[in-house]
C-alpha cells in the first residue's frame, strides 16, 4: 500500500498537480498508471483506443504451444501476449513446463517480465531497449539458427521476424490475440475528452494512434496537438504520431510506468517556465 504522507508530498512538488491526462490503452493495462498519476495529483481519465481479442482460428497457436519444450527460445513482444498464451493453456488443458532447460524466455520490457512470472514463468532475458527487434539484436548469438516460439498480435511491428530470419532462426510466428478498434468510443466522446479540458493524450502503441486517426479524421489528428500535449511510450509509437505531422512529441524513455510519469513531468515543468504558443497546458 502506499505511503499517503509520501503520496501528498509528490502530489505538492509534481508538475502534474490537477493535469487532465488522457489515457488511451486498455483499462486493465491502465490502473498502476492511474495510481501513480494520482499520487502526483493528476487527473487521470481512460480513453481506450483498442481492444483484443482472440485469434480467429486457434489452431496455429494450440499447435505450438503443444511444441513448447521443442522451442529453443520463446520470444514475449507485449503483457497481452503472455496473457493470451496463458489463457489459451488453461482453455485447452495445455500444460507450459518449464522443468527442463528448454525452452528459454525473453521479454520485451519489465512489464512484460512481470505478467510472465504472475504466470509462473521464468524470464531469462528482458530487452535493455524495450523494443522487439531489440530482443534479436541482443541475443543474435543464442538466436542463430535455433527454433524460435514468437506468439503475438495480428497487427504486430514485422522488424522482429525480418530480424530473427536475418539470424537464421527457426521461426513459428502466431497470432495470439488480435488488435481490435475500441467497442464503445464514438467521435462524440473522443471530442468531449481530448478536445475539451485535457491537458494530455498518452498514446501506448501505434494501434491507438490509428484508431484516433479513424476517428476524428487525419486533419484533426494532425491538429490536436495544438490543443493538447501529445506523448507517446516508445519509439514506435512516436513515429506513428509522425505520421500525422505531430512534430512536439512527449517521447517516454522507455516503456515503464516510472519513465511515462517522468516525461510528463518534465514537459509540465517545462511549459510551466516557458509554454509552447497555441498548445493548452491546464
Amino acid at each position: 500500500m502506499a505511503d499517503p504522507t509520501a503520496s501528498a508530498s509528490a502530489s505538492r512538488r509534481s508538475a502534474l498537480v490537477g493535469k487532465r491526462v488522457v489515457i488511451t490503452r486498455a483499462v486493465a493495462q491502465s490502473s498502476e498508471l492511474f495510481e501513480r498519476l494520482k499520487e502526483r495529483g493528476a487527473i487521470p481519465i481512460s480513453l481506450p483506443l483498442v481492444s483484443f481479442s482472440g485469434p480467429q482460428d486457434h489452431a496455429p497457436l494450440d499447435a505450438a504451444l503443444r511444441r513448447w519444450q521443442e522451442f529453443d527460445w520463446v520470444l514475449f513482444t507485449s503483457a497481452n501476449a503472455v496473457q493470451s498464451v496463458v489463457a489459451r493453456c488453461a482453455a485447452s488443458g495445455i500444460r507450459l513446463d518449464q522443468s527442463g532447460q528448454l525452452p528459454r524466455i525473453a521479454a520485451v520490457g519489465p512489464a512484460t517480465k512481470e505478467e510472465a512470472a504472475k504466470s509462473g514463468l521464468s524470464v531469462n532475458h528482458v530487452a535493455k531497449t524495450h523494443l522487439g527487434a531489440a530482443l534479436a539484436q541482443e541475443l543474435a548469438a543464442q538466436l542463430r539458427d535455433k527454433s524460435v516460439f514468437l506468439p503475438r498480435s495480428d497487427r504486430a511491428n514485422p522488424d522482429l521476424p525480418a530480424a530473427l530470419a536475418q539470424l537464421g532462426a527457426q521461426l513459428t510466428e502466431v497470432v495470439a490475440y488480435r488488435t481490435l478498434p475500441p467497442n464503445d468510443v464514438d467521435r462524440e466522446r473522443v471530442t468531449q475528452l481530448i478536445g475539451h479540458g485535457a491537458d494530455v493524450a498518452v498514446f501506448f502503441s501505434p494501434s491507438a494512434v490509428h484508431n484516433l486517426a479513424d476517428l476524428i479524421g487525419k486533419q484533426a489528428m494532425t491538429e490536436l496537438q495544438d490543443k493538447i500535449a501529445i506523448a507517446a511510450v516508445g519509439p514506435v509509437t512516436s513515429a506513428a504520431l509522425l505520421e500525422y505531422g505531430g512534430d512536439r512529441i512527449v517521447v517516454a524513455a522507455n516503456t515503464t510506468i516510472a519513465a511515462v510519469i517522468a516525461a510528463l513531468e518534465s514537459y509540465f515543468a517545462a511549459a510551466a517556465r516557458q509554454p509552447l504558443a497555441g498548445v493548452k497546458h491546464g
